[in-house]
């Protein structure tokens, strides 16, 4: 499992008749900083994840990749490889408070 930054959406008409319906979300990852361990620092790439939980842009999302992916409720027959499965409320790191959602 990852963290990541909800960071925009994905709008896609014509695709795979099994993902009709399904909200895909654009992520940036989460990476705990070496230098400050207090904050979170921006991973290089962005993902395409399914949308399982209802996340909204801003958010700091928990998602999985690969097979992982599929064992998610509902996603099992689809051609995913990434689907969030939490919005996360907190994190802490080394006694460190580094996350709380302000929802």
């Amino acid at each position: 499992m990852f963290l990541a930054k909800v960071i925009g959406h994905v709008v896609a008409t014509k695709k795979d008749e099994s993902m009709s319906g399904k909200k895909l979300l654009m992520l940036r990852p989460q990476l705990v900083d070496e230098k400050d361990p207090t904050r979170f620092r921006d991973g290089s790439n962005t993902i395409v994840a399914v949308d399982n939980v209802g996340a909204g842009e801003g958010e700091l999302v928990m998602f999985v990749q690969g097979s992982s992916a599929r064992l998610a409720e509902g996603l099992k027959p689809l051609p995913v490889d990434a689907a969030v499965i939490a919005i996360v409320d907190s994190v802490d790191v080394q006694g460190s408070k580094i996350y709380r959602c302000n929802g």
